[in-house]
């Protein structure tokens, strides 16, 4: 016995050894990627609001399509085509051969019965079937065929149906309706299966088939920002996806040529109570708006995770170019504290509307200093966070939110708005170029910030791109 254990040591340590490298990740295998990233609220595609929830459902799942908001076109992907004659009635062509995870098929009946789930959940993206899509009917007349009929036309259908959020669940998820477990255990139809359950420290995504250079294994590990990015430099990570606001300025001369920011479906603004007497005057809304620091706010209580806004829209939905300027958008003391003069704004303390954002003492304490108006940042007919969290790169998004929190509907912007989502995707661009300029003449809300994304990663790691719906393109990094 006593012989046997002798013997048995040497490999005994060994293996403590072996386990011990590939826990701290010093010694990866060739074909296994190495990525730390917060912990995601959520699997569940339609219900996903954080970008490392988008990176891994983009890994997961494969949408319909990508959409570039600033151009209107659609780049089929378990799509073969998007088409309308009418722009009432749309139909999906999908790709013939697409398979769950599972086994399954995805056909046109995978969409039609997911989406009708997600109309009847609490789910994010029930906003973008109720709301947005607004089908009186949804049908799959074939396998690969899914046939829509609006309740009115509209160009837009192309980028919502884009949405990373409406991609197909698999029979046994819908007829289960075991929400909580599919989440832990997602089944979906893209690049990579998430090998087992997912964990609080995180999980292990497979590659479907084979991709020459690419990374065959995905080791994901949630934790601390920070720790992930010094685990980068020291070689035990090969790609953090979130760069804390302290490391900013640092990342720039530790991964020279190997960071990568991208915008967040993601916009803040300041709205105000347009039938609140204050609050009715456009003057008043644009001294508010010009006391704001945004700068200052982006590099303290907002982390440097932010951009301060340059027009309305954010970058993530805008159309095209805009060569105009956001007055609203400047910070200008003089100027908001004299057009609040000129509309004889009482001095008298100004209550915040109730709102949870970390965001708004700071910017009350800023606003008071700056215009030399009162602000309190308890509950009252006033000011208010209006936080946007985007499911779509469709611009009706935004300005739907924007117009339903604010109540704002004067000078026929509703039907400004209607022609903007009715026009061929295409030519949308000009229109709600419009919609946006009306919207920064009379100031609903003051357009505050956008969210960005950073990466950062390792010598050995290349080809890290991002997209703002889906994060870090994981299928596309390269090992090397």
């Amino acid at each position: 016995m006593t012989m046997r254990l002798r013997l048995l040591a040497p490999l005994l340590a060994a293996a403590v050894v072996a386990a011990g490298c590939s826990e701290s990740g010093e010694s990866p295998a060739p074909d296994v990627l190495r990525v730390g990233l917060a912990a995601p609220a959520t699997l569940l595609p339609a219900d996903v609001r954080d970008q490392s929830g988008r990176m891994l459902a983009g890994a997961l799942w494969t949408p319909l399509g990508d959409y570039d908001p600033a151009t209107g076109k659609m780049t089929p992907r378990a799509a073969e085509s998007v088409t309308s004659a009418d722009r009432t009635t749309w139909t999906v062509k999908l790709k013939d051969g697409g398979k769950f995870h599972d086994g399954t098929p995805v056909t046109a009946q995978s969409y039609v019965d997911t989406w009708k789930a997600i109309g009847q959940e609490r789910w994010q993206a029930s906003r973008v079937v109720k709301d947005l899509l607004r089908a009186k009917e949804i049908t799959a007349p074939d396998a690969l065929t899914i046939r829509l009929v609006l309740d009115r036309p509209s160009g837009q259908i192309p980028a919502l149906l884009s949405s990373p959020a409406l991609v197909p669940l698999p029979a046994s998820a819908l007829t289960s309706r075991d929400w909580a477990g599919f989440a832990q255990r997602p089944v979906g139809n893209g690049p990579f299966r998430l090998d087992g359950a997912w964990q609080p420290s995180g999980g292990k995504l497979v590659r479907v088939a084979d991709a020459p250079g690419k990374a065959r294994v995905i080791d994901l590990k949630t934790g601390d920002a920070a720790a992930h990015y010094d685990e980068v430099k020291a070689g035990k990570l090969d790609l953090s996806t979130v760069v804390p606001g302290d490391r900013h300025e640092a990342m720039h001369a530790d991964f020279a040529q190997r960071h990568v920011m991208w915008a967040l479906p993601s916009a803040a603004y300041l709205g105000f109570p347009l039938t609140a007497p204050h609050f009715s005057d456009a003057t008043v809304r644009h001294g508010f708006a010009l006391g704001v620091d945004r700068a200052a706010l982006e590099a303290g209580v907002l982390g440097k995770q932010v951009d301060p806004a340059k027009s309305l829209l954010p970058p993530a939905v805008a159309p095209g170019e805009r060569s105009s300027t956001c007055r609203p958008c400047t910070f200008d003391a003089g100027a908001g504290k004299s057009l609040l003069t000129q509309a004889e704004f009482p001095a008298a303390p100004v209550h915040f509307g109730q709102s949870e954002a970390n965001w708004l003492r700071p910017l009350a304490e800023q606003v008071t200093k700056a215009v030399g108006v009162p602000l309190a940042p308890e509950p009252g007919q006033g000011p208010f966070a209006l936080d946007l969290n985007l499911m779509t790169p469709s611009p009706q998004e935004v300005l739907s939110e924007i117009a339903k929190a604010t109540g704002y509907a004067s000078d026929g912007f509703a039907d400004l708005l209607k022609s903007a989502e009715e026009t061929e995707a295409a030519d949308s661009g000009e229109v709600y170029r419009l919609v946006e300029n009306q919207l920064l003449r009379d100031l609903p809300v003051a357009p505050l910030w956008s969210g960005h994304g950073h990466a950062v990663w390792a010598d050995r790691a290349g080809d890290v791109t991002a997209t703002t719906f889906g994060g870090v393109d994981l299928p596309a990094v390269s090992l090397h």
